[in-house]
């Protein structure tokens, strides 16, 4: 089995000590922290009561056998930071999850640098920070990237991965290549603050939280329409994708009226809105906008959107039968 060192012990080493041996890994979890042996010894069984949870919470679910558990478990080492050259120095993936400050990251880091064999994938977990910043910790950065888990981790497939200019190619993808064999779903952004998810994410909660804050409905209101709208609608179609299914010039002509009646520049669209609409790139209806349907079958497209919009919807018991 291939094999991960997690350092960090805390909810994110969990998550992805759960993930890794789902997937076939061997797995050291490594307490990050200088700790007496019983301190360190409360720490790592609760690490391993928690991880013994979500395995078996996931049996419960119908999503292993649950004798299958005790086996799963087995793959993962729980240790003190004592251990820590050992594990990195055997180790083909090293992941740092320690707390989110600068001066934890770059401790944990240099500190993985000193030990990891030659050919170790080094890889942050920060939530926070760039790549761009942390890889002066790390010697021979150029096997060193960030993979942005969302939490849980162990349940949902994305992780951000975000190199930096000198991250070797071979790095990255060997990296892409075990997410996706261990069912993730990993995608590739620039060191940029907030990443993907993060950045659109901050930018529509503080939203619900204004229009709460303004009285413009109730939080539970606000939850309903998230519930049995908006999230029905972006489980099925990404965001830009579905500028291009309703219309470039919906999205145009809807920025410009929240942005005149507000007086709120934040709803202004951006340059490249225009750019597509002086182009005539206004979506589906016109063949491009943000992607290119020239060689798409436009009808079976629809169509199998449209399935999977009954199936999301089906399963949240959103859909309801005629009357008949």
């Amino acid at each position: 089995m291939p094999r991960v060192a997690l350092v960090g012990a805390g909810r994110m080493g969990r998550g992805l000590a759960h993930v890794f041996a789902w997937g076939g890994w061997q797995v050291d979890l490594l307490d990050a922290k200088p700790r007496d042996v019983a301190a360190a010894a409360t720490l790592l069984a609760d690490a391993e009561a928690e991880v013994a949870r979500t395995l078996n919470l996931m049996a419960e679910f119908g999503q292993c056998e649950p004798d299958a558990v005790a086996g799963l478990q087995g793959r993962i080492s729980y240790r003190a930071l004592d251990d820590l050259p050992d594990a990195t120095a055997r180790a083909d993936l090293v992941m740092e999850g320690v707390p989110e400050t600068r001066d934890a990251k770059a401790e944990a880091l240099s500190l993985i640098s000193v030990h990891a064999g030659a050919e170790t994938i080094i890889a942050s977990t920060t939530s926070t920070m760039l790549s761009t910043e942390l890889a002066a910790h790390v010697t021979a950065p150029e096997r060193f990237l960030n993979a942005h888990w969302l939490n849980p981790a162990y349940l949902i497939p994305l992780v951000e991965v975000s190199p930096h200019d000198g991250t070797a190619p071979e790095v990255r993808d060997r990296l892409l290549g075990w997410l996706r064999d261990i069912g993730k779903v990993p995608v590739v952004c620039k060191a940029s603050p907030g990443f993907i998810v993060p950045r659109i994410q901050a930018l529509a909660m503080n939203e619900a939280a204004r229009m709460v804050e303004e009285g413009v409905a109730s939080a539970e209101d606000m939850d309903t329409a998230i519930r049995a709208g908006f999230g029905p609608r972006f489980a099925v179609l990404g965001l830009v994708e579905f500028i291009d299914w309703g219309g470039v010039d919906i999205l145009h002509h809807a920025s410009r009226y929240l942005t005149e009646t507000t007086g709120q520049d934040r709803f202004r669209a951006p340059d490249i809105v225009g750019k597509k609409m002086a182009q005539g790139a206004t979506g589906l209806h016109a063949g491009r906008g943000f992607h290119d349907y020239a060689d798409v079958d436009r009808e079976a497209y629809q169509r199998d959107r449209i399935r999977d919009f009954v199936d999301v919807l089906g399963q949240r018991g959103l859909l309801v039968p005629p009357k008949v």
